[in-house]
């Protein structure tokens, strides 16, 4: 009998705490990917990382080649 007094004592104590909702998840935010050029000479690799259309107006020249959009 005791115990079942104590169980109502806990129940009625939880109470508020059960019934409070839990806070929405955080929406993860995903980076945008920028245009990268590598050299097919050597192997260098470019990001772009204002985006301005630079890239896209002008080559983008390493060793003497232009660099491809990869």
């Amino acid at each position: 009998m005791a115990t079942k007094k104590i169980v109502k004592k806990v129940k009625k104590a939880l109470k508020p705490v059960l019934k409070k909702k839990a806070a929405p998840a955080k929406k993860k935010t995903v980076a945008k990917k920028m245009p990268r050029y590598a050299c097919g000479v050597c192997g260098a690799v470019v990001s772009v990382d204002s985006f301005t259309g630079l890239a896209h107006a002008h080559r983008l020249i390493c060793c003497g080649e232009v660099m491809k959009k990869k």
